[in-house]
């Protein structure tokens, strides 16, 4: 947490008619309606005069409610005129219930250094262009932070999420417990209490994290207690002994790599057996070792660590039977309920959207006689007319539920599928092509191996990153005869990664040809 200045409650400024101006930045589900709510009943059962209003903003994260209250001391006489609305250096309390949304107050106006109060919490909720880049498309918190100590004349950033969740509440009550612990506003604690209490709806658990809000401010907030590290021991079934000391056996061969690799080789291991099975696991680290037995000790076994992470992705590829098993966890019903606020007592009901194309169906059957299929427009052309129809499927209902259930067990015909022969053909091409550079370019070798990061998730989204990776190595292949090759690969992996459509992708790999 930060907190800069004096926290001393703050008086009105009589510069400014003695009106407070407050807005609030918040995405929907986040309770800034509530939150606005509360401060506007505060000011009025203290004795000021108070306006709020709302700006909807769009849906998808393109755009945020923006709230908005102006207060000022009423002694009877004629009411004050406020705002509708609030207006750039002119702010007295920001509050952002996301982190980019108090960059997007900061670049807004909104804060400034000579009168804002700034309290944020530090948490992401991620924005649709965010979510829509290939690769890493999260922005960064640290620039927005470094931004807002420049910009706020006093900074109160926590994780007001977090401080909620863990209490059984919601941000606006945590957030609320800010405003009050960061002393912006003439009104003494328990003035905001008697607001919650006053809306009577939810009050034990708001107040629990409005008091975990006001001593975030107060204090500051102890660093997050570092999460213990998984039991790799877990992904085997307990009580079999078996099994244990297979999986016992797995991880002593780990302990035999460098620890560059090492480190990476176990989380590895484990994705590709709770992927499949240990003989799986087992499979992985046969591939593993004959990559660390070509790398090079001078080079940090640069190759085969990232071989290491990228290897276990390319073997624990998404497909029909894995998206099956994710979907009906436990865990994942537990999630659910926790982010959507249900009770012990509430009913949730939960809709999948299931949108199965052919390729997935005939990727399920047997290599020999998928193959077959997949060759066939005819029966191509049966199988999309049959599935590829969008389907909501009520996974909280038994027959559904049951439905994928099936699917998600069946790892033991994962092998044998149309879809796991091609993934495998497709990886051990990538990974000759790797090897075959090392004792030309190491370095050339290495940004190979990174191009698997291209290939990943589901459907149509893989069907585009395989793509852009073909390209990608059809483009190195112009160029690995140079010097600069490494570096070549590597600008056109980061192309590939800039936009959906592959449009930085094509204009790279047309540089290449220009003079290749």
């Amino acid at each position: 947490m930060t907190v800069q200045q004096s926290l001393a409650p703050r008086q009105p400024d009589p510069a400014l008619g003695q009106i407070i101006k407050l807005a609030c930045l918040a995405v929907g589900g986040q309770g800034g309606g509530v939150l606005t709510g509360w401060i506007e009943d505060l000011a009025r059962a203290n004795g000021y005069a108070a306006q709020a209003t709302s700006v909807a903003g769009v849906a998808q994260r393109t755009g945020a409610t923006i709230y908005y209250v102006e207060m000022a001391p009423y002694n009877g006489g004629p009411m004050p005129v406020f705002s509708l609305a609030p207006a750039s250096g002119d702010v007295d309390i920001m509050i952002s219930a996301e982190m980019m949304e108090a960059g997007r107050a900061i670049m807004r106006g909104f804060v400034t250094p000579d009168r804002t109060t700034l309290i944020a919490s530090t948490h992401r909720a991620l924005a649709v262009s965010e979510k829509m880049v290939p690769g890493n498309g999260i922005a960064s918190s640290e620039e927005v932070r470094a931004a807002a100590e420049v910009a706020a004349q006093r900074l109160i950033l926590a994780d007001f999420e977090g401080l909620a969740v863990k209490v059984g509440s919601v941000i606006s009550a945590s957030l609320f417990g800010g405003l009050a612990g960061s002393g912006a506003l003439p009104f003494p604690r328990e003035a905001f209490e008697d607001a919650i209490r006053a809306g009577g709806k939810g009050v034990e658990a708001s107040l629990r994290a409005f008091a975990v809000g006001y001593e975030a401010a107060q204090a500051g907030v102890a660093p997050a207690p570092v999460a213990a590290p998984k039991n790799h021991a877990q992904v085997v079934p307990q009580g079999s002994a078996k099994l244990q000391a297979e999986w016992n056996r797995l991880t002593g061969r780990i302990t035999a790599l460098p620890a560059e690799v090492a480190e990476l080789a176990l989380p590895g291991l484990r994705k590709v057996v709770e992927f499949q099975d240990l003989a799986y696991g087992a499979a992985y680290l046969d591939r593993l070792e004959m990559l660390v037995r070509q790398d090079r000790a001078d080079k940090a076994h640069a190759f085969s660590r990232e071989a290491a992470k990228y290897l276990a992705n390319a073997m624990a590829y998404d497909d029909v039977i894995r998206v099956a098993d994710l979907k009906t966890r436990g865990e994942r019903f537990s999630r659910i309920r926790r982010e959507m606020g249900a009770k012990d007592g509430n009913l949730m009901h939960l809709t999948e959207f299931m949108h199965p194309g052919p390729a997935e169906i005939a990727g399920m059957l047997p290599a020999g006689i998928g193959r077959k299929v997949q060759d066939s427009p005819a029966w191509m052309a049966r199988l999309d007319r049959w599935f590829n129809k969008g389907r909501r499927v009520r996974t909280d209902t038994m027959p559904s539920f049951l439905m994928l259930y099936t699917l998600g067990g069946l790892r033991g015909w994962r092998l044998k599928s149309l879809r796991h022969a091609e993934e495998m053909a497709h990886m051990e091409r990538w990974i000759s092509r790797a090897t075959a550079a090392m004792g030309r370019n190491y370095d050339l070798a290495v940004e190979i191996v990174k191009c698997r990061r291209l290939v990943k998730g589901y459907s149509d989204t893989h069907a585009r990153g395989q793509s852009k990776f073909d390209r990608v190595l059809a483009g190195i292949a112009l160029i690995e005869a140079r010097e600069d090759a490494a570096d070549w690969a590597r600008r056109l992996r980061e192309a590939a990664l800039l936009d959906e459509e592959g449009k930085a992708l094509d204009g790279a790999i047309d540089t290449i040809r220009s003079f290749a």
